[in-house]
């Protein structure tokens, strides 16, 4: 959810009275009851809700962005220019694979030198980290303006939020020096591949894997970490004033380094200019992507110049956007600092450990001239400008050499994405807002009578009394407990909207703990911080504090609030703060250790979903459900605890079309749990929209419908026929698949590949599927999708990177590439192919919610490749608890081998002390079919297969089942079916087709 910013404080007291509900543009509805198609507002009378771009700054607008920007013009324009950074020879020191150092910084207008600490870590991952701190801040010897509470240093601790991994030097890394060119140079990475060579003077940093440099620092020289300096009063002359200042080349712009206003609002800026930048090239790479989120192109377009580039640099600045803008580079609700590089043969990466705002230019130089002294052929470098406000420059450096590669080293570092219960990955119905309990038990209700399976129902704001969390409305939800057991009664789950700000109110035993205990954010004077959002006036809770969060989990306890089958949604976490600039915290704030805001801005939400992902966990003692937790703000770290969806979209083409980048984006960059609102959170779907987008939505991995207060009412089974009979189909797909979906959940987990997949990451040699981002393959399965996105279509064009025969989902048409093919999409049919040589499991029998499927058989989808052979893999464990990591789960590789003509199923799990257990409970529960598709013309007149299986009894052990056989033809692949070979999903086995 978001508001208009110009929404007045008086409409928001308005806004206070019972029932009310707060619309669009800043408008009211004080009705009650569910919104129906009747009584809706006609949104057209409303004044606009697109974002207002005016409330958001540009880089020009934002000083340190505009001042680096213009630093690099002159570095790049100037034939005189000379970078003042250069590292000092004599301070070099190296032991235990790290080297550290002194780079002085030349002040031209006193010749003095700043001292910048450097840090170089080789990591025994193979990766690289890079910081840069400044001294006299870091040893606390400057002074703060207007006698401020805040930290003297820059901003260190980022890596305590984000980082998990092991970030001690590796021993193996081996130092040598060459006094030639000045340089320093280290060997580290597996078998010593890798290369960091230090240049002195100019200081740069390239990096290089087995000879061939991929990444270079500091290459045109745009490094820029504006050191402390006291401010100067100086008289300025009329005309002279303001950022159109005229500034002489070598000469710094100070007209922003000071106070700075935007939107009404003064940044008193205490500690002056301390912004930090390096440029990153990445030689011969033509194609860089990541730094969610942006609604834009998964791979990332130029920002100075070049075909159709950006005016602007990406911006990563946490903030509640209105109603966002497509194809532009415009800031959104969470950022991951991580690009990737990629080329054939090649993938690399940098992550910008940076939480204050950032902002990122890309330029590509092409080049006809081969770059020999790089050793590179390339014609393509892509060159990059890093910008942040504040904080040490610390930057790690992947090399690969693959996309899973990166994935694994970014994840073994910020940590994996959780696994999630079962019920999470199924379908969740959710809108602003089911306005009672009874509105919520007639929607599930309805789900049933339609046999729509469910598995969460949502609840936004309007649950609460008066806007204060953990209460219930007591006139329109009088009995949470009836509504949620009522839920529960069909292994179905409640989410219930909590947000970090608190409403400063009388009577509030919340607010009153929040401010007698101080654990609210402060303002930049040391006192609780005051703002406005959805309760009108607030408090924002300061979870950096860790006494804070002591205090947030205990008011989860089941005794104060919710119920066993109650998980939380955390919005507006941004901090989204209706009065503030751009629609947040002033920047001078003060959290806790007295870091502003500045500093921690983009990790406010992080620390905000831990806080409440912890709070979960600690609700009953000895309880072991793993968590369930949606943010719409997120950093580097986020995908340990939540999952996210791409906020506030609007019910058009454009917005279905440009969520499958953004989710295949969030999941490249290690945030792979993640979706869009489907259906679209403004406006009114026609409902040829609504029932693409679900058809689409089944194959986000976060799948949840949600609308705005305004929109009219569009569960699935409003719709009429075709229209419900469609979606509902689309949904028991989800359903169908889930054993496919929780497979490659557990991969994410495990190794950090993305669930969802872009054709580049799946297949890095394909070079023109580089840029491809509107379908996407689930996990290993070999399952590729491309939803429909556009009005009226009938088909659509796939591209298929290779030369193994692919197979439609539902009826095996067979369809060859490499290249495009036209696949047929009517309104009912979803564009779903099947690689071969891949085995797909499923479990078939639809059922009102994915708990009632536990005990349910399996299918397995055996697809053959060309030459007759496939494989797959299934992970199954009890879906809710932590006792998979005692050893309570499946995981089975399934293999058909076209020389033995067999498929067997082998063991994949390691052993613990809840195995055995495990196994005894799932002893009942088999495999129901086996389809092979693409089955060989000598199975026509086969009748029978051999089943062999571990464990079984003596009549069961070798026994035969029945085979079918189904003749293709018109394009079509001939398949076979072996009617229940009836082993156990757990177990070992063999089934015969010779």
């Amino acid at each position: 959810m978001s508001v208009n910013k110009c929404l007045s404080a008086q409409k928001l007291v308005v806004g206070q009275q019972a029932g009310s509900r707060v619309l669009s543009g800043g408008a009211f509805w004080l009705g009650r009851g569910p919104v129906g198609m009747d009584d809706t507002p006609d949104l057209r009378s409303l004044q606009s809700v697109m974002v207002k771009r005016e409330n958001f700054k540009t880089c020009t607008q934002s000083g340190f962005c505009h001042r680096n920007r213009a630093y690099a013009d002159t570095a790049a324009s100037s034939s005189t220019w000379e970078t003042p950074y250069n590292l000092d020879s004599s301070s070099i020191k190296f032991s235990n694979g790290q080297l550290t150092g002194t780079v002085l910084k030349t002040v031209s207008s006193t010749s003095e030198f700043v001292l910048l600490p450097l840090t170089i870590t080789f990591l025994e991952s193979g990766s690289a980290r890079v910081t840069l701190d400044e001294k006299k801040r870091q040893t606390g010897e400057i002074e703060l303006r207007h006698d401020s509470k805040a930290q003297k240093k820059r901003y260190d601790e980022a890596a305590k939020h984000v980082i998990v991994g092991d970030v001690s030097g590796s021993k193996g890394a081996a130092l040598s020096r060459d006094t030639e060119d000045g340089s320093t140079r280290v060997h580290y990475g597996p078998a010593g591949a890798f290369e960091a060579i230090i240049k002195h003077s100019p200081f740069t940093v390239e990096f290089k894997r087995d000879g061939e440099t991929h990444i270079v620092f500091n290459e045109r020289g745009f490094l820029n970490m504006e050191h402390w300096r006291l401010e100067v009063k100086k008289e300025v002359k009329e005309g002279e004033e303001g950022e159109n200042a005229a500034v002489a080349e070598n000469v710094e712009d100070e007209s922003t380094w000071w106070d700075e206003a935007f939107g009404g609002a003064t940044d008193s800026k205490p500690k002056g200019p301390e912004s930090v930048a390096l440029d990153i090239t990445f030689p011969g790479y033509e194609h860089v992507y990541g730094i969610p989120e942006h609604a834009s192109s998964l791979s990332l377009k130029e920002t100075r110049g070049g075909n159709g580039a950006y005016s602007d640099p990406y911006r990563l600045y946490n903030a509640d956007v209105f109603e966002y803008e497509l194809d532009n580079p415009m800031t959104l609700y969470g950022g991951i600092p991580l690009m990737q590089a990629h080329r054939k043969g090649s993938t690399v990466a940098v992550f910008w450990l940076n939480a204050a705002e950032t902002w990122v230019d890309i330029v590509k130089s092409r080049s006809a001239v081969n770059k020999m002294s790089l050793g590179i052929t390339g014609t393509t470098d892509t060159q990059t400008h890093w910008i942040s406000e504040s904080g040490i420059l610390d930057v790690f450096v992947f090399l690969g050499p693959t996309p899973k590669d990166i994935n694994q080293a970014y994840g073994e570092l910020t940590g994996f994405t959780q696994m999630p219960q079962q019920f999470a990955i199924a379908y969740h119905q959710s809108r602003w807002n089911y306005v009672s309990g009874e509105d919520v038990m007639d929607v599930d209700r309805k789900f049933d009578k339609f046999k729509i399976p469910l598995d969460v129902m949502w609840l936004d704001i309007e649950y609460t009394h008066e806007k204060k969390y953990f209460t219930w409305d007591p006139l329109m939800f009088p009995d949470p407990k009836k509504m949620h057991d009522h839920v529960a009664a069909r292994d179905r789950k409640m989410v219930v909207i909590i947000d970090p700000h608190i409403k400063n109110t009388d009577n509030y035993p919340i607010v009153e703990d929040l401010k007698s205990k101080d654990l609210a954010t402060h303002n930049k004077d040391g006192k609780p911080y005051e703002g406005w959002c959805w309760p009108g006036s607030s408090h924002w809770v300061d979870c950096f504090n860790p006494k804070a969060i002591e205090w947030w989990k205990s008011l989860f306890k089941y005794d104060k609030f919710g119920y066993p089958n109650t998980y939380i949604w955390n919005d507006m976490n941004e901090p989204s703060v209706f009065n503030g600039p751009e629609t947040t915290m002033p920047k001078d704030n003060l959290h806790h250790g007295n870091w502003e805001h500045r500093d921690v801005h983009n990790l406010n939400g992080l620390t905000f979903h831990n806080a409440t992902y912890q709070a979960l966990l600690s609700r009953a003692k000895g309880e072991l459900k793993r968590p369930f937790v949606l943010t719409r703000a997120f950093f580097a770290g986020s995908q340990r605890t939540t999952a996210m969806w791409t906020g506030d979209n609007t019910a058009e083409w454009g917005h279905l079309a440009v969520s499958i980048p953004m989710v295949l984006n969030q999941g490249i960059s290690g945030y792979p749990f993640a979706g869009a609102d489907v259906g679209g959170f403004f406006g009114n779907p026609s409902k040829e929209l609504q029932t693409r987008w679900y058809q689409a939505g089944a194959f986000y991995p976060f799948f949840r419908a949600h609308a705005h207060i305004d929109s009219r009412r569009r569960e699935p089974y409003l719709a009429g026929e075709p229209y419900t009979g469609i979606m509902t189909q689309a949904i028991r797909l989800r359903y169908q698949l889930l054993p496919a979906w929780y497979t490659a959940f557990h991969e994410a987990a495990t190794s950090g590949a993305p669930i969802v997949r872009p054709n580049f990451w799946a297949f890095p040699a394909d070079e023109k599927g580089f840029d491809v981002d509107d379908q996407l393959y689930i996990g290993s399965t070999g399952l590729l999708a491309k939803p429909v996105v556009t009005e009226g279509a009938e088909s659509v064009s796939i591209h298929l990177p290779d030369a193994e025969p692919y197979y439609d989902y539902f009826d095996y048409t067979t369809y060859r590439g490499p290249g495009s093919v036209t696949v047929p999409a009517p309104l009912d049919k979803i564009p779903l192919l099947m690689r071969g040589g891949h085995i797909i499991p499923r479990r078939d029998r639809p059922r009102r919610s994915s708990g009632l499927m536990k005990w349910d058989p399996f299918t397995l989808v055996v697809v053959l490749d060309s030459q007759g052979n496939a494989e797959g893999s299934l992970y199954l464990d009890d879906g809710e608890s932590f006792e998979y990591q005692q050893g309570a789960y499946i995981h089975r590789r399934f293999s058909f081998d076209a020389q033995t003509k067999s498929l067997t199923s082998t063991d994949l799990a390691s052993k613990g002390p809840k195995t055995a257990e495990w196994l005894k409970k799932m002893a009942g529960v088999r495999v129901e079919k086996v389809v092979v598709v693409n089955a060989p013309t000598e199975w026509r007149e086969k009748e029978s297969v051999r089943v062999s299986e571990e464990g079984a009894k003596e009549s069961r052990r070798r026994r035969e089942v029945g085979l079918s056989w189904h003749e293709g033809g018109s394009g079509k692949a001939s398949w076979a079916v072996v009617r229940d070979p009836g082993v156990g999903i757990g177990k070992g086995w063999r089934i015969d087709f010779s």
